[in-house]
């Protein structure tokens, strides 16, 4: 009994876990929820928020300052639409 009281460690102490898998995707004209599929096939339809302050990996590959979106269910990243004017700036006249 006392052998399955205390769970083996899957990996080292000292090893870090490793990294999730970052999904960046391209959003469709006026898109505004995320249409990532789960492993059943649902739709995860998580609303797409900017993303301002991201990780150094991220930033790596967007770029710095970068105008990215995430979904806040699932975390995908989606680049903007390349046909649609740059939602960067507040007002544009």
């Amino acid at each position: 009994m006392a052998e399955a009281a205390t769970p083996a460690p899957s990996t080292p102490a000292g090893a870090p876990s490793p990294a999730p898998e970052i999904k960046i995707k391209t959003r469709k004209p006026r898109q505004r929820a995320c249409d990532e599929k789960d492993a059943k096939g649902k739709v995860c339809a998580g609303h797409l928020k900017r993303y301002y302050d991201y990780p150094k990996e991220v930033e790596k590959l967007v770029g710095p300052k970068a105008e990215i979106y995430r979904c806040e269910h699932c975390k995908t990243l989606y680049r903007p639409d390349p046909n649609e004017l740059p939602r960067s700036y507040v007002l544009r006249y």
